[in-house]
């Protein structure tokens, strides 16, 4: 005799129901009103479908095996059935492996029931119709491939007798799965060696030989189904006695591997792992921060469908020297971090456009810039582990073949996140410094998690590839840092008592275990400089904040790297001084910071450019220039290069120009003058650059890692929701037991209580049960107009409510008197 999943689930105890509502948390989302609403969402084919989803390989072939192995009558199973089927392959697992899988199917509750007596919820037959590749029984299909099936000897011959072209089709589908469609005309073609007049079909290959799959179907070892509501090309099944008849060499489950399967390359180096990874963290930080620049210096607009358009991604590619692809991950990364947002710029709509946006950095990117080199990248990697965004789908086209655009919502992606992990858990779970090739990782994958793997080839490797870019891997094997960066966040993601990040290393200002082991890696950050007498500034190492401020301010970058190279020239040293330094600041900056004796020569040019700076003055008019040196002012009226300003003189040491101040100044230095801007006071004005940033934005690392996962709860707190399901079932037991007539039925026939049948009626019954403080079964008509019953111990009645002890509960619960329809004296 067969329990229902209900009467299982309430015979359990709480400690093993709670371990249920841990293994599938989808379970409690929302919380189950009481055993039976669990154990009907438990059966649903979406939970079931998740749960079937993280199995493994094995796993999975073995509740192949328990499908397999049910009974006809009762649609029951036992574990030694089980394992009788698992081990009857030519290599078979080890017991234990097979006794270990049926325990994780039963603690799933895919199995549920005594080992004698084991039955498989039933959506797993809808979840995944056909068990372990294998087609439907003969019976089931066609009569007269039952009979074929019923002698096994005739059925062998037949399956010798197959032309080699039938044969192959027959291990195809012997391997699954069993069904596989045929094109038009392909069952009506000649058998193989027929000589039927038939007009040759291009389908089957041309010319009429005949065709293997009409001879399959006339020896009765394929039956024609019907897939779908399309009749026109047709499909074949292969009955489940032939399949197995087919794989009598492999097992009736088809190979069965009770490990992942093993990785052929031998470790790295690890410290040669780490140290490729640190150097390419440190590019991906400067690439991140120089084109944070760039946008900062010329925003991209948003284009009408959203994202950056494909010219704006090219110009950023072509200037920071990198390819379409890394500038797209690092533009995603950094938008993912807060450091990237959106700015409304009203009237700046364009027809190309048609939006009124720009994407240009967040004020979140100055404090990101203060930080270190480490904590600058950890914030970026948490960002990328956890965006759900497919940056591999920008440059393609989507459904209605326009192109993905990045920053575009066609490239949003909610699985993204858990693809990640799963990749970057392949790589954790090996030896540390172990870089398997990309096969070997897709193998892993198809092992571990099979269902969720399937189709997803090009994103592993996206994956893997984007891993490398990030300095996530190094060499192909996840870097230390990298994997103390992923156990943390998937130890958060399991804990899941802190969902708002409010304990998180990072928001408490405290760097990482990640943070501490890349900074490990990486060079010291220097505060010094060598100059060299080209004028040549070689910073070696990465510079501290503070020097790479007047670095940018003070020198043009020539290369970047570990040891970067900057140069002094006239134009860096004049924008140094358009920014509010004057010519001793910079002799000192340089006298302070530089390893080296400063060159006669650059000292030279500071002193020359600073005291040609200034020389003249520029206002409005539309702009004027004016300048205590009349030969100066004189020159300068003269020079042909200026010819397109219209200068004209007011004064012996005055021009004026009707053109803006801006092309006045950008003309004069073009000429080789340095002027500067005055206000209406004759002020110097500094020309420090106006910085836009757009509106804070929060980064995406305060997510989960999986935005699909259903809440993890933590023990006491599942407790307490099994506590909540046991109450709901005790009340939907007492409704049950309450009389009809309080339930909205009938009273029933015999002896018994009388019911009050009027309002009136019921309120007598309930004042004298508060005089007798007696129980009484209450009907009521809750908030939502339904027909509610409890019962209560009356305390007191008065201004137009009931004031009562729930007995369950032992809560006390008012009840307002015109919703009672009816009260009965409990026995």
């Amino acid at each position: 005799m067969t329990t229902s999943l209900a009467d299982h689930l309430r015979s359990l105890p709480d400690e093993s129901l709670a371990a249920l509502l841990q293994l599938r948390p989808d379970l409690v989302v929302p919380v189950p009103a009481d055993v039976s609403a669990l154990a009907i969402r438990a059966q649903s084919r979406v939970s079931v479908a998740r749960a079937l989803d993280g199995l493994d390989q094995f796993t999975l072939q073995i509740l192949d095996a328990a499908r397999l192995t049910r009974n006809p009558d009762d649609a029951t199973t036992a574990t030694d059935t089980v394992l009788a089927m698992a081990t009857s392959g030519p290599q078979p697992p080890a017991p234990t492996a097979v006794r270990a899988a049926v325990g994780r199917l039963r603690a799933l509750f895919l199995l549920y029931g005594p080992e004698h007596a084991l039955q498989v919820v039933p959506a797993v037959d809808e979840v995944a119709p056909y068990p372990a590749g294998l087609g439907r029984p003969a019976a089931e299909l066609d009569p007269r491939t039952a009979s074929l099936c019923a002698d096994p000897a005739k059925l062998r011959r037949t399956v010798l007798a197959a032309p080699p072209s039938a044969r192959a089709i027959l291990d195809r589908l012997a391997a699954g799965p069993p069904v596989g469609s045929v094109p038009p005309g392909a069952l009506q073609a000649p058998p193989l060696g027929a000589e039927d007049p038939v007009l040759s079909d291009p389908t089957n290959g041309g010319a009429p030989t005949g065709s293997p799959v009409r001879w399959l179907v006339d020896n009765r070892l394929l039956v024609p189904v019907t897939t779908g509501s399309s009749t026109a090309s047709g499909a074949v099944e292969l009955p489940r006695e032939v399949g197995l008849l087919l794989r009598r060499d492999s097992g009736p489950l088809g190979p069965l591997r009770t490990s992942p399967p093993p990785v052929a390359a031998a470790p790295r180096e690890p410290k040669a792992v780490d140290s490729a990874g640190a150097g390419q963290t440190m590019e991906v930080v400067r690439n991140t921060e120089g084109l944070l620049e760039q946008l900062a210096d010329e925003p991209a607009p948003v284009l009408r469908s959203g994202g950056i358009g494909v010219r704006d991604l090219r110009r950023l590619a072509r200037t920071a020297g990198l390819d379409e692809p890394a500038t797209a991950l690092l533009l995603e990364v950094a938008y993912a971090a807060g450091l990237l947002g959106e700015l409304e710029m009203p009237g700046a709509t364009t027809g190309r456009y048609g939006a009124d946006q720009q994407v240009l950095p967040t004020g979140g990117y100055e404090v990101w810039r203060a930080a270190s080199l480490a904590q600058r990248w950890e914030q970026l990697a948490r960002a990328w582990l956890t965006m759900t965004r497919q940056v591999g789908l920008v440059g393609r086209r989507d459904d209605r073949d326009r192109p993905i655009t990045a920053l575009s919502s066609e490239a949003e992606r909610a699985g993204a996140p858990a693809t990640r992990r799963a990749v970057l858990g392949v790589l954790a779970d090996l030896e540390p410094a172990t870089a398997p090739t990309p096969q070997e990782v897709q193998d892993l994958l198809d092992w571990r998690a099979p269902r969720r793997s399937r189709g997803r080839d090009a994103a592993h490797r996206e994956v893997l590839a984007e891993a490398a870019q990030l300095g996530v891997t190094g060499l192909g094997a996840l870097t230390s840092y990298g994997r103390l960066l992923l156990g943390d966040l998937t130890s958060t993601d399991e804990r899941g008592d802190d969902p708002l990040g409010v304990h998180a290393d990072v928001e408490s200002g405290d760097p990482s275990g990640a943070a501490r082991a890349l900074d490990a890696l990486l060079p010291a950050p220097v505060d010094h400089f060598l100059v060299q007498a080209d004028l040549t500034v070689v910073v070696p190492g990465p510079p501290e904040p503070a020097l790479a401020v007047e670095l940018e301010a003070m020198t043009e970058l020539e290369s970047a790297g570990g040891a970067s190279v900057h140069r002094v020239t006239t134009g860096s040293v004049r924008r140094a001084l358009d920014s509010g330094y004057t010519a001793d600041d910079l002799h000192d900056v340089f006298r302070r910071r530089s390893r080296t004796p400063v060159p006669q020569g650059l000292t030279y040019l500071i002193d020359d450019v600073a005291r040609k700076h200034g020389g003249l003055r520029v206002g409005l008019a539309g702009a004027y220039l004016r300048s205590d040196d009349e030969t100066l002012i004189s020159e300068v009226l003269a020079d042909r290069r200026l010819e397109s300003l219209a200068l004209r003189r007011l004064a012996p040491t005055v021009l004026c120009t009707q053109y803006q101040v801006g092309r006045l100044l950008g003309a004069l230095r073009d000429a080789g003058y340095a002027p500067v801007q005055e206000d209406g006071t004759g002020s110097t004005v500094l020309a420090r650059p106006r910085i836009r940033r757009a509106p804070p934005r929060v980064s995406v690392t305060t997510r989960t890692l999986d935005p699909l996962a259903a809440p993890k709860l933590p023990m006491p707190r599942l407790l307490g929701v099994v506590e909540h399901i046991r109450r709901g079932d005790a009340a939907a037991r007492a409704a049950r037991r309450a009389p009809a007539v309080v339930r909205g039925g009938a009273p029933g026939l015999g002896g018994g209580p009388v019911p009050a049948h009027t309002h009136s009626e019921a309120l007598a019954v309930l004042q004298q049960a508060v005089r007798d403080k007696a129980l009484v079964w209450v009907g009521y008509v809750d908030a939502h107009g339904a027909t509610a019953s409890r019962l209560l111990k009356p305390v007191s009645i008065g201004a137009g409510y009931l004031r009562a002890e729930d007995e369950r509960t032992e809560m006390l619960h008012t009840f307002a008197l015109h919703r009672i329809t009816a009260a009965v004296v409990a026995d």
